[in-house]
């Protein structure tokens, strides 16, 4: 009579097959268990950049664009604004402060029905009694102590650059250049680089995005850094 085997024994032979199984294929798995991979699609799934730190160099923010009723913006606590000078004495904003802010509306690809259409910057602006105290309280956050006239309450990216009309980082006081007359008004070289730098931008010699940033920068060396002369 055939003698069956033992439970035990059969129990003994199991252990032993699967031990030599695990032996074969476990190398391997044996190295992704301590160092599993993790898949490159989930690595970067949903994440997304930090957004830049207003005043960083070619960070730019957004502002909110142009809006139907404007109403008067907070500005910059007084006396917390600095204005800086180059050698020869042209003012210079605040980049903490006043770091300039885009209008989102004006792109690239739309500036023949923006900035480069006649008129286009007058249907933004925001009127005089909105700026008017926002000028006046902007003056002190940067304890401005001259003529509020002879002042300009200047867009550090103009309007015709795609700056936002009434975002107070666009904004600040812009004290008179050094040949300025005291009364005579606001005497802004400013305004000439503004406009050398729209036509470079509207004739395709310039993208917008370098004109914004040269301006916001430094706008004394914008036509320099950019080739404009």
């Amino acid at each position: 009579m055939r003698r069956c085997p033992s439970l035990a024994t059969t129990a003994i032979a199991t252990c032993l097959i699967a031990a030599a199984l695990t032996s074969c294929s476990g190398g391997k798995g044996a190295s992704d268990t301590k160092h599993p991979k993790t898949p490159a699609a989930s690595q970067s799934a949903g994440a997304t950049s930090a957004p830049p730190a207003p005043g960083a160099p070619g960070a730019l923010a957004y502002g909110p664009g142009p809006q139907a009723k404007y109403t008067v913006a907070a500005q910059p606590s007084p006396g917390t604004c600095h204005y800086r000078y180059t050698a020869d004495k042209q003012p210079l904003p605040d980049p903490k402060c006043t770091p300039g802010a885009l209008n989102p509306k004006v792109t690239q690809e739309n500036l023949a029905s923006t900035v480069c259409k006649s008129g286009y910057t007058g249907t933004i602006r925001p009127p005089v009694s909105v700026t008017g105290p926002e000028k006046t309280a902007n003056a002190r956050s940067y304890d401005y102590t001259g003529a509020l006239g002879d002042g300009e309450y200047d867009h550090l990216v103009s309007l015709v650059l795609g700056g936002d009309p009434d975002d107070p980082r666009n904004l600040w006081v812009e004290p008179p250049s050094p040949d300025h007359k005291p009364g005579g008004g606001p005497n802004n070289p400013k305004d000439t680089v503004e406009s050398k730098l729209s036509k470079a931008v509207c004739s395709g010699k310039v993208q917008l995005k370098a004109a914004q940033s040269a301006i916001a920068t430094d706008w004394t060396t914008a036509l320099a850094k950019l080739g404009i002369s």
